[in-house]
């Protein structure tokens, strides 16, 4: 929140006082964007009660920059856009570089999204996210050796493939190469979504898991116990890790049919293997961060 305030006031803008309750169903530390949530929601407030007059797209950047300047966690803007910017039964297929984004249909009909606590308070997040974040920064520089490039984003699996051997740091490839098939996988998902086919974008969800899970090592035992639970359970269409990892919750495509039996079956597997029971929430795709 001072974060934020301290965003206006370095451009310039006056505001005075808040006196501000904040009412939330977010489970705590569960990885859930919270922070992000936080920020986004003190940024509309102070534009709308202030009239501030800065347009959604600018309140997403500034509440990243309260993140990285204030908190020193050296996020990207996807949390703060997707909360900021989101829109109702629509998916968002978001280019974090340029900010380039366009909204996808996710018509789940006869299926749930189901959200899966491990109970495990995510641990080592922000320590570990500006780690990654150093990897993947060490892979560009390797790279750049020969390619003229910024991200790993500009390049293809293909390029990546012909060029991996410049990436001497084995640990530092498994980065790269988590991040360059995710984005096209991203880019498959997207595609999936638009033909309405949930069982591939499904498949898509245990792929990144796994990626998620063996090279960029965010998961942990948690939340694999619970994505491998969820795999063994008819109905269920695809599952992943969401949020920041190492702990936090899992995401699950799963029918209606079976999601009765999908949050026993797989929190007693859970129980069983971790001794930690779990909680489920059936979650929705609603609007952005806006006054109600």
């Amino acid at each position: 929140m001072l974060g934020v305030a301290d965003q206006f006031q370095k451009m310039g803008k006056e505001f005075g006082g808040l006196d501000v309750l904040i009412s939330g169903d977010m489970p705590a530390s569960a990885g859930l964007s919270s922070s992000a949530s936080v920020e986004m929601l003190m940024s509309v407030i102070i534009n709308t009660l202030y009239d501030c007059g800065l347009p959604m797209i600018e309140l997403v950047k500034l509440s990243q920059r309260a993140e990285n300047q204030f908190v020193g966690v050296n996020c990207g803007i996807m949390d703060q856009f997707s909360i900021g910017m989101g829109k109702k039964d629509m998916a968002m297929l978001l280019n974090c570089d340029t900010l380039e984004y366009k909204y996808v249909p996710i018509a789940l009909n006869a299926h749930y999204l189901i959200i899966g606590n491990t109970n495990v308070p995510r641990g080592l997040v922000d320590s570990k996210y500006n780690e990654r974040r150093a990897e993947c920064d060490r892979a560009v520089d390797m790279l750049k050796t020969k390619l003229d490039i910024t991200l790993l984003g500009d390049i293809s699996p293909d390029e990546f493939e012909a060029n991996k051997h410049l990436i001497t740091d084995k640990t530092v490839q498994k980065r790269a190469s988590h991040v360059i098939y995710e984005i096209q996988r991203t880019k498959e998902a997207t595609q999936r979504l638009e033909q309405g086919d949930l069982a591939a974008f499904g498949r898509l969800m245990y792929e990144s898991h796994d990626s998620l899970a063996n090279l960029y090592e965010v998961t942990g035992k948690n939340l694999d116990a619970m994505v491998a639970a969820a795999k063994k359970q008819p109905g269920v269409l695809g599952s992943r890790m969401t949020g920041a990892g190492f702990g936090g919750c899992t995401i699950s495509l799963v029918t209606k049919a079976a999601a009765d039996d999908f949050i026993k079956n797989v929190g007693d597997a859970y129980e069983k293997e971790t001794g930690i029971k779990p909680d489920f929430y059936i979650a929705g795709i609603g609007d952005g961060t806006r006054m109600l």
